[in-house]
């Protein structure tokens, strides 16, 4: 009995040696002591504070460019918004000054001497000249001309009259003007029907 004992006891005593085993041979290579060229074993080493800085640099440099990419990117997201309100700004601005240009035009066909003519002349002349270098030019729209819906707008319709063509420009009521490509106000007309 004391055989049985003795081998049961030797049995346990083989599992439990065999289970580390099992154990170290399921860990990873990581956790596996390394073995330098005389065989002996040695710890799995810690990094080092050099290396820590360096991961820790490495770290700092990949959030650096990402803030510095955000920045750059905002920006100049602020730099288009900025420059679009000048732009908005300088587009209503005009608009607001095209009503007076409007009125020395009609002062300038009720006026009844020359000398008033002259004189509203040389003001729509040098007001044509400052919107001009702002960008705005007028469109050239005459009577007799075929109505074009991208330019103008019609007040008032009339019928043809002799010798006149159906949806053609009868009078021009204002004038239109145009800033970079774009109509900033269309000419309002008198169109035959």
């Amino acid at each position: 009995m004391s055989k049985k004992k003795d081998e049961l006891k030797h049995s346990d005593e083989e599992e439990l040696m065999e289970t580390p085993e099992k154990e170290q041979s399921e860990a990873t290579a990581e956790e596996q002591p390394e073995v330098n060229k005389e065989g002996a074993k040695e710890e799995a080493k810690e990094p080092s504070e050099l290396e820590k800085a360096l991961a820790s640099a490495e770290d700092y440099r990949r959030k650096w460019y990402s803030v510095s990419a955000e920045y750059d990117n905002f920006r100049k997201r602020n730099q288009a918004a900025v420059s679009q309100a000048y732009a908005d700004g300088k587009a209503e601005a005009i608009l607001k000054l095209l009503p007076v240009a409007d009125n020395f035009g009609y002062a300038y066909e009720s006026a009844s001497d020359e000398k008033t003519k002259a004189g509203i002349d040389k003001i729509i002349k040098n007001f044509n000249t400052i919107v001009a270098s702002l960008g705005v030019e007028e469109i050239a729209i005459n009577e007799g001309d075929a109505f074009d819906e991208s330019v103008a707008e019609a007040i008032m319709n009339v019928p043809c009259g002799e010798g006149e063509q159906p949806n053609t420009i009868n009078k021009v009521l204002k004038k239109g003007y145009r800033r970079d490509g774009k109509v900033i106000r269309f000419a309002q007309v008198v169109v035959t029907i």
